[in-house]
């Protein structure tokens, strides 16, 4: 990807392995046939169009669908090792952006008003900010370049999680009217009816 200096990247965070779900659940359709991936991406492109997802080797289609859309792919083994390296991997790629708005690939019904109010708090001075609807705060969490080092270091599902609650006081929690900040993809169910 173009490096991004002085811009937010968005960063889809999309190389799990959807165990829960039985088959890669990021290719699966909603009810308008849009893959689950393709529409988190196009959620975050509108807000960052410059956005990276990384992806383990053997995501072949998902790759090719997200390139189509316009999301920088970068193909490594760090998904397989979790979260946590994912996301380091797609911040050492990226290491003159302003900061990094990461989102989950599994959560295709954000309303991009929210990804957008998430975005504004880092163009307006937050390190680090997320989405509250109703008392819970959700995803997507935004980063500012502040937290190159922390985050370009993150190893596996656990030690992003402990990052971000070891954060939690200094998150600039934005309230907004969104169900789908809670609202990810894991089984069949969860899937809407048709």
């Amino acid at each position: 990807m173009p490096e991004a200096d002085g811009e937010i990247v968005g960063v889809l965070l999309a190389g799990g392995y959807s165990r829960r779900f039985g088959v890669d659940k990021l290719v699966q359709p909603l009810p308008d046939g849009t893959a689950i991936a393709v529409a988190a991406a196009r959620t975050l492109l509108a807000v960052c169009p410059r956005s990276i997802s990384v992806l383990r080797p053997e995501q072949t289609t998902l790759r090719n669908l997200l390139i189509d859309v316009g999301v920088a792919v970068h193909v490594d083994a760090a998904p397989a090792r979790g979260l946590g390296d994912s996301l380091a991997s797609a911040v050492r790629l990226t290491p003159r952006a302003a900061g990094w708005l990461v989102a989950l690939a599994d959560m295709p019904f954000l309303d991009v008003r929210t990804l957008r109010s998430v975005l504004e708090a880092l163009e307006n001075g937050a390190e680090i900010a997320a989405p509250r609807y109703r008392g819970r705060r959700g995803h997507p969490m935004g980063f500012s370049r502040r937290w190159f080092a922390e985050l370009a270091g993150l190893q596996g599902d656990r030690g992003a999680r402990q990052f971000i609650d070891d954060l939690q006081p200094s998150i600039v929690l934005i309230e907004v009217d969104d169900a789908g900040v809670h609202r990810d993809i894991d089984t069949p169910g969860d899937l809407p009816a048709s």
